[in-house]
């Protein structure tokens, strides 16, 4: 058995390929739910719905966000109406008072759904209402994330990193706003002077994700501040980390990013945006997957391949040597 740690477009990549080397029926993916929002008042889980429609072979794998051929009809009326009612445009962050009031799940990180600046498609976005719906009537996300899993088929199991609400903050010279404004409402500006994980300090890892903890860990080239640190903030992750085998795949080639914001969020927190800073991020990895031009010194085991993941077979070729390095830890 092994446990992916997914957050972003990376992960899923590795895991598309993956499934020669690691069995999907002894595989189980955790995934971050810090970039999590309530959009309109429907819960959004960008990272857990990759995987959902990735392994449910819906994904739209052009942009790795969303389902394939979804239409957008609700999405372009909801922008025709503002557009007639001169109301506001790009992300509404709602007042303080309304982020601590409701359904607690949601907690720092409501946004008005008025010219939603998420393109959310009308497929998608009946996983959101289903989601938000049995959220309401009690059911817990990780109990949700199972119905889901099963309506889309998926023989990996899935699971959120927690049932408790933590909410990635970027802190810039501009005020604090959730990961999601910052990323998607403004490409990732203003400057980043901070991130903070608000709820991690209350938050908790389920039974189910510390018994997946149990087993070795891959942690995916994903993003190591804001698809791993919200993890790390929950109670009970890190320890479990520490206490098992794990074996992290760089998304650097020594100090280049593969993509995303990874290096501004890095240097933005004071860390080295590259393969030395992320080991430095992981002090719990045992052995590191990094890429055949990437001579970083680590001073733990480390197999090198072709870490690029978007050719044919590429997934499949990193996956072997994740599985080569978990071999020599284990």
């Amino acid at each position: 058995m092994v446990t992916f740690l997914a957050g972003g477009t990376g992960t899923p990549k590795l895991l598309s390929g993956a499934g020669d080397v690691f069995a999907p029926e002894r595989t189980t993916v955790v995934a971050n739910t810090g970039d999590d929002i309530e959009l309109g008042g429907h819960l959004v889980c960008p990272d857990l719905d990759t995987v959902l429609f990735l392994d449910g072979g819906e994904l739209d794998r052009e942009t790795w966000w969303g389902i394939a051929d979804d239409t957008a009809k609700t999405h372009d009326e909801l922008h025709r109406l503002a557009a007639a009612a001169d109301l506001p445009t790009g992300p509404q962050y709602l007042p303080a008072d309304a982020q601590t009031s409701g359904r607690d799940i949601a907690r720092h990180r409501r946004f008005s759904g008025v010219a939603e600046f998420m393109h959310i498609g009308d497929r998608d976005r009946a996983v959101h209402v289903t989601r938000t719906s049995l959220l309401d009537a009690g059911h817990s996300l990780t109990e949700v994330t199972r119905r889901l899993a099963d309506a889309f088929g998926l023989e990996r199991a899935l699971l959120p990193m927690s049932d408790d609400p933590v909410a990635t903050m970027i802190h810039t010279p501009q005020g604090e706003m959730h990961f999601q404004e910052w990323w998607v409402g403004r490409n990732g500006a203003p400057a980043v002077e901070d991130v903070e994980f608000r709820g991690g300090d209350r938050a908790t890892a389920t039974d189910a994700v510390l018994q997946a903890l149990e087993d070795s860990v891959v942690v995916g080239p994903s993003n190591p501040v804001t698809s791993l640190g919200p993890m790390l903030a929950v109670d009970g992750i890190r320890e479990a980390l520490n206490e098992t085998d794990v074996v992290a795949v760089s998304p650097f080639v020594e100090n280049e990013v593969f993509s995303g914001p990874a290096a501004d969020l890095m240097a933005g927190t004071g860390r080295e945006p590259s393969t030395a800073g992320v080991a430095e991020a992981y002090p719990f990895a045992d052995a590191f997957v990094l890429d055949s031009d990437d001579g970083t010194a680590i001073d733990r085991p480390i197999v090198r391949t072709d870490t690029t993941l978007d050719a044919e077979g590429a997934s499949e070729r990193v996956a072997r040597a994740v599985a080569d390095a978990l071999a020599e830890v284990a």
